[in-house]
């Protein structure tokens, strides 16, 4: 995954802090980022160590940047 502002490398629990609806993004395609007490794990690791094929990485992915891209409006 390719995400703007290096998301994709910070750890999942920082990200979720400072951008709760990734962690809604996640939770909504059942990974459980959101409860996790370790929170080490990096973004891009979060989605592909799930396996979830590549059309949902893709719209994981698209809503994160989405998000992102749209943050300030």
């Amino acid at each position: 995954m390719k995400l703007p502002e290096g998301i994709g490398n910070q750890p999942i629990d920082k990200t979720i802090k400072e951008h709760p609806f990734i962690g809604e993004v996640l939770e909504k395609y059942e990974i459980g980022c959101v409860t996790c007490n370790v929170g080490i794990c990096l973004v891009n690791d979060v989605v592909s160590i799930h396996a979830l094929g590549d059309e949902i990485e893709a719209k994981i992915e698209q809503e994160i940047t989405d998000y992102l891209n749209n943050k300030g409006e």
